[in-house]
């Protein structure tokens, strides 16, 4: 994804929340994982999308789809517009093995938040 036109967005502490992308007359506000928050809309608007959004969901869980068809409960470890990076959860178990993905960055379509469903634990 060529971001040369997006504007950064940045939270009064300074943390970065996602771009405002220009859009003819108007913004599309992407958040940090690469997905665009809607449609164009006006600067405050885009901000205030963005703001609404936050950076909360970095720290839910999400569902890899393996490449042999299973999926695999992840949490987000690294995120950034080179990669994204996800390791199995392992629910704090601080003597589980660390099985981790190294996915491109926008977020693929096989990275999906977690939302309503239940996986067991692998």
């Amino acid at each position: 994804m060529d971001r040369s036109d997006f504007i950064e967005h940045r939270r009064p502490d300074g943390e970065l929340v996602g771009w405002l992308r220009p859009d003819g007359d108007g913004f599309v506000p992407i958040d940090l994982l690469g997905r665009e928050l809607g449609g164009a809309v006006d600067w405050l608007d885009g901000e205030a999308l963005l703001e609404a959004q936050g950076i909360r969901y970095l720290a839910d869980p999400y569902v890899l789809r393996l490449d042999d068809g299973r999926e695999l409960r992840v949490r987000l470890t690294e995120v950034s517009t080179r990669r994204i990076v996800v390791k199995k959860d392992d629910f704090g178990d601080i003597t589980a093995t660390l099985l981790q993905y190294e996915l491109a960055w926008p977020i693929p379509p096989e990275l999906t938040p977690l939302g309503d469903r239940e996986l067991p634990p692998r």
